[in-house]
């Protein structure tokens, strides 16, 4: 099996359904091995992917996978997910997609929480307990987004 060659055909049909490839890894189980595909993408708000578009781009991927043999004769089960809220923060685009959400920020000399109000060039705005604080992506160590339950968006709509 190809790594480049399945990433190939992945990112192909990922495409297809306006997602990205946010990572590709292969675990060998005994004698099969999990295919586990990480997406990204603006989604129609900006904001990510939709399951549906993930559903349907996993199907495709899973159907291509039969009809190839990139994957050679070992059998194997599939996983397709979104990043998630776990994964952390590395990428201005990752940013840009959780604009509103509530960030943890690990600097060099300090960590900061606040609520991503946008990204301008490779500096990010936040909104820190009511102020307006600029950061410059590459000072950041480590950022991840607070999962908060209930939260209201700006429309009043529970998120």
């Amino acid at each position: 099996m190809q790594e480049t060659e399945l990433a190939a055909l992945v990112e192909r049909h990922l495409a297809e359904h306006s997602l990205e490839l946010d990572s590709l890894d292969i675990t060998p189980v005994g004698k099969r091995r999990v295919v586990r595909i990480t997406v990204d993408g603006d989604g129609p708000r900006g904001r990510g992917p939709l399951l549906d578009d993930i559903s349907a781009a996993s199907a495709r991927i899973s159907a291509a996978l039969d009809e190839s043999d990139v994957m050679g004769q070992a059998p194997y089960t599939l996983e397709v997910t979104s990043r998630g809220v776990s994964k952390p923060l590395t990428e201005p685009k990752h940013y840009r997609r959780n604009t509103g959400r509530l960030v943890r920020l690990w600097l060099e000399d300090r960590e900061v929480l606040g609520r991503i109000k946008g990204v301008e060039d490779e500096t990010l705005e936040l909104d820190v307990e009511g102020q307006p604080v600029e950061v410059v992506l590459a000072d950041i160590r480590k950022a991840v987004v607070q999962v908060e339950m209930n939260r209201k968006d700006d429309e009043g709509e529970v998120e």
